[in-house]
């Protein structure tokens, strides 16, 4: 059962920052709202569900940081001769970071908005066994200390129905 949320993640990262979809996104929207976006690149996409505080303690930490992880599994038995047929709760929990309490939001909802479009984008089947329908709530976090000096985070969680052997 757990390769199903370890096979969902990987194909989640892949969804989010191959080709680098969300990074063209997240420039998109920059130029349209006429702000600057810091680079999202691929090494600050991680597979992790970690605190921002431990992160910054343990790792190597640059922002923005998107964190994607399987926060859950649940084997509803829709289909009957199925080891698996169930949801995958998936979280896409992006982190910024500004030297002033102001840029902090904006910087914040452009990735969020970015990474929504991205997955809207993304609607079907992403493996066998494995599909997105298009749903998502977003959860954003209050501004707290950390990174440069405020660092502010929000969760993209969406499901996945999944079936397996």
């Amino acid at each position: 059962m757990a390769a199903v949320g370890n096979q969902a993640t990987k194909r989640a990262v892949e969804i989010l920052s191959g080709g680098g979809r969300l990074a063209a996104e997240a420039s998109r929207i920059a130029a349209r709202d006429g702000i600057e976006l810091p680079s999202l690149e691929a090494e600050q996409v991680r597979v992790q569900n970690v605190s921002s505080e431990i992160a910054e303690r343990s790792l190597q930490v640059r922002y923005p940081g998107l964190y994607v992880y399987c926060e859950g599994l649940a084997n509803q038995g829709r289909e009957k001769f199925r080891n698996f047929s169930g949801k995958v709760y998936m979280v896409a929990e992006i982190r910024v970071t500004h030297d002033h309490l102001e840029g902090v939001t904006d910087q914040l909802m452009s990735y969020v908005e970015a990474i929504t479009n991205v997955l809207e984008g993304s609607r079907g089947a992403w493996a066998e066994g494995l599909y997105y329908a298009g749903g998502y709530k977003v959860e954003l976090g209050a501004i707290k200390p950390g990174g440069k000096n405020f660092l502010q985070a929000a969760k993209i969680r969406f499901e996945l129905d999944a079936s397996t052997d």
